[in-house]
Formats: structure tokens, sequence, C-alpha cells
């Protein structure tokens, strides 16, 4: 008879689990945003200019992107870089960490799916006060000896999905560490190229500022002899020392710029200062690219991690609603054990010493304090701020790309204007050193012929930088690429 009930109570039990619902609303994947990046249409591709990084770029609607995006700028130092970071930066090996925890949380999680056993031996030595209650032992002797070996069984049917609910959001936690991982990995690579670019530019600048120094300083020997002829007035050579003297105050700040680059990017390949990288970038070193990705709208919510990680938190505000409402409901739980006791190890197995026990409970929150009632309401309260937060972060990336094409349309622009602004101040700058020598014009139009120049040399290095970093930027905004890795596995929903 006791063995035809612990069968039903166990047949009870599995059709409990069987029947059981995971209660909370399932999650729903947030429909593409219907939306463009700009009112009109995007031109088909931007102005060239007959300078280096001058190329004409053509938007290339539903290109795909290269897990590897900086190799399209044609720099080997650029790439061995790039390569030495995903190696040794921390913050990418802190990441790729984090998930691995996340991972083995959910695992952890789904244990609670199957019973509990644990074992257990227990000796015994026991004195029984003789003189006041009688002896423990049936043959009268005051000492006992007890040997007890016991199995105990522990399980909890997932009636109502409690942990159903927790497994799903340990899940879509896992799901969020992933695409912060990709994100991080994203920031990284983007950080090196962005910084890259700055340091070709820095060293140009340098270049430039170097170059006007030198024609500084010629005019200033031009001049010095021209006032010992008697052809100017001293004044003039003062005047020309103190614009040279302004030149050459512009080159320190652009070397303290170049040297906290440098220590960027060997922080970036996981360095400390003292073990700075070899890698050095110019803008001689760097090949525009020509062809564009423009990923479709409904594209980009898939490519984009920090919206997937958005995705993922919603994911995890909704299975947390499911918890919330199990934690109002019973908990059902069974419990079984069986063992054997004997007075000596070698009867532990003779017939007449095993024992065993069934049972089960049910156990329903009565009154808490409003505690479980207001839990449900500020999980559903959070998944609404998830919503909120998605749809935020859902904005910020269409801004993003839209940000990127019109920069990258007027960087073309700016660079073919910043172009011809220079080449016409050194042609004006010629001709006014020209006619100084011959005494045709007051110093004051040379000084004002370089510092037309000095100021069109640097803006045209600053626009040839400019395309190169948002061409960098259009690749951060549109996702990287980060779907051709091969260094995390791809997961479900992955853009093809």
């Amino acid at each position: 008879m006791a063995a035809r009930g612990a069968h039903r109570l166990i047949a009870l039990a599995l059709t409990l689990l069987l029947a059981g619902c995971a209660v909370g609303p399932d999650f729903e994947k947030p429909a593409a945003p219907q939306a463009e990046y700009s009112r009109g249409p995007l031109p088909a591709e931007t102005a060239s200019a007959d300078v280096a990084g001058g190329a004409a770029q053509r938007f290339v609607r539903g290109l795909d992107i290269p897990g590897q995006w900086w190799a399209l700028f044609h720099s080997e130092a650029l790439s061995a870089l790039v390569a030495e970071a995903l190696k040794a930066n921390p913050d990418l090996a802190a990441a790729q960490a984090a998930l691995r925890v996340a991972r083995e949380n959910v695992l952890a999680q789904q244990g609670f799916f199957y019973p509990t056993v644990s074992g257990s031996v227990t000796p015994m030595r026991q004195k029984t006060a003789t003189g006041s209650v009688s002896p423990t032992a049936a043959t009268g002797e005051a000492y006992l000896t007890l040997f007890t070996g016991q199995l105990s069984i522990s399980y909890a049917p997932d009636v109502f999905g409690l942990n159903r609910r927790t497994v799903e959001g340990l899940e879509a936690q896992a799901e969020l560490q992933r695409y912060e991982l990709e994100a991080t990995y994203l920031t990284l690579t983007s950080n090196i190229v962005a910084a890259a670019v700055q340091e070709a530019s820095l060293r140009a600048q340098i270049a430039a500022t170097q170059e006007i120094i030198d024609l500084e300083t010629q005019l200033l020997a031009l001049l010095q002899r021209q006032n010992a002829l008697g052809q100017i007035a001293e004044a003039d050579v003062v005047a020309q020392r103190a614009a040279l003297a302004q030149a050459q105050a512009a080159l320190p700040p652009l070397q303290k710029q170049l040297a906290i680059e440098r220590d960027l990017l060997t922080a970036l390949a996981g360095r400390f200062p003292s073990e700075e990288i070899d890698q050095r970038f110019d803008l001689a070193g760097l090949t525009l690219p020509q062809q564009l990705p423009v990923s479709l709208p409904a594209k980009l919510v898939e490519q984009r991690p920090d919206l997937r990680a958005a995705e993922a938190n919603l994911h995890v505000a909704s299975a947390a609603i499911g918890v919330a409402i199990a934690n109002r409901l019973p908990n059902v739980t069974l419990t079984a054990d069986v063992g054997t006791s004997a007075t000596t190890l070698s009867r532990l197995l003779t017939p007449g010493t095993g024992f065993w026990d069934l049972a089960s409970s049910v156990t329903q929150p009565i009154f808490a304090g409003g505690t479980l009632l207001h839990r449900e309401r500020a999980a559903r309260a959070a998944f609404d701020e998830a919503a909120a937060q998605y749809r935020s972060t859902a904005i910020a990336a269409f801004q993003n790309v839209a940000d990127s094409l019109h920069a990258l349309a007027l960087d073309a622009d700016a660079l073919k204007a910043a172009d011809a602004a220079e080449r016409a101040a050194a042609e004006s700058l010629e001709i006014a050193r020209r006619q100084l020598q011959l005494g045709a014009v007051s110093y004051l139009s040379l000084l004002n012929a370089e510092q037309a120049y000095q100021q069109a040399r640097i803006n045209l290095v600053q626009a040839q930088a400019g395309r190169f970093a948002d061409t960098a930027g259009l690749f951060q905004a549109l996702g990287g690429g980060w779907w051709h890795r091969t260094d995390v596995a791809a997961g479900a929903g992955d853009p093809p």
C-alpha cells in the first residue's frame, strides 16, 4: 500500500510539472522602426578633389560590412595594431570573461529543473544514563552503536514556470553580455582607427607647421637683408620676427597632442606607456575606401550591438515579470529519503534494516505586507523603462548613421574647397613675396598673405583627415561587421 502511495505521489508531481505553464508575458521582439536616415534621398556619391584623400566615395545601399573593416584603409600598420589590441586589450578580455560568467549562470540555474540528490553516512556512539532511564538498546546494554546510510531526494516541480522564467531571464542576460562584448570590440577597433587617423592628422599638421616656420625664417632673412640695404624699416623686421615666433609657438601644442595620441594607442594595445607601440601613422599611408555601405534601416537594428543589448535588456525585464508573478503563487516541493540503519556495518544491508519516507508540501504566500504585489508592479515598471530605453537607443543609432552620412557628403565638399583655398593662398603668398622683393607692396600685404596661407594649409590637412575619420565613423555607426567574427560563436538571430 505504501509503495502504491509513493507511486501515486510521483505520478501527481509529474502531472503537475507537465501541465504547468510559465506565468507572465511571453517576450516579443520589438518591431524594426519604420524610418529612414534622412528626409530626402542620399546622394549617389560625394564630390572629389585632386589631393590625397580626395577620391569620390559611392554610397552602396545594402552593401555588407566586412568583419575587419579597417583593412579597407589598406594600412598594414593599422591592421597589425588592431590585431595586437584584440589579443591584449584588458577591456576586451574582461568583456569575454563577463560573457562566460553569464553563460555559466544560465547552466547553473538550469540545474533546478532536476531533483537534488544527496547522500549521507552517520556513525553514532551513545551511552544511556541507566541510573535514571531505561537502556536505549533492546539488549539492555547502556552503550549503543548505530550506523545509518541515507539517500535524500528533493524536487520542486516548476508548476508555474518560476524556474523557466528565471532561466529565460538569465539567458537574456547572457545575450545582453554577448552584445556588450560586441560593443566593446566595436568601440576598441573604432577607437584605434580614430586615434590612428588623428595621429596621421597631427603629423601632417606638424609637417605643415614646420614648413610654415621654414618659410617664415626665409622671409625674415630676406627682410633683414632689405633692412640692411635701407629698403624697409626696422619695424617690418620686428613684425616678421613676431610672425615667426607665432608660427613656432603653434608647434609645441601639436607635438603635445601627438604624444598624448601615441599614449592612447599604446594603452588601447594593452601596453603601458613605457612600452610604446612601433607603428607610426601618416595620411600618405592610408587609403580612403571608395565603396561605402549604407545598411537598410530594417537591418540596422540587427547590426548595432547596442540595440541588440537594449533588446536583450528588454527581454530580461519581461522575464522578471513572470518571476514576480510566480513568486505569488503556490510552491510545490517533493522530498524522499531512503536508507538503512544497523548497529554494525556488516548488518547495514541485511533485511529489516531499511527505511524510507516520502513527503510533499505546498506553500502559498498569504500575507507579506504587499511586498510581492509591489515587486510585480516594480517589474512591470522596469519593463516599461527598458522599452523606453530601447526606443531611445534606436533613435540614437539612426542619428549616428545620419550624422555620418551627412558628414561624409559635406567632408568631400569641404576638402575640395580647402584644396582650392590652399592653392590660392600659396599663389597669393608667392606673388606677395616677389612683389616685396621688388618693393612693389608693403610688408603688411605680405603678412596678410602669410597668415592666409598658414590657415589654409592647416585647414587642408584637417579636411583630409576628416574624411578618413568620418569614414571610420560610418562603419562604427553601422555596427562594424561584428557578425562576421569567428572568436565568439554566433547566436540565434545574428544578421546573415
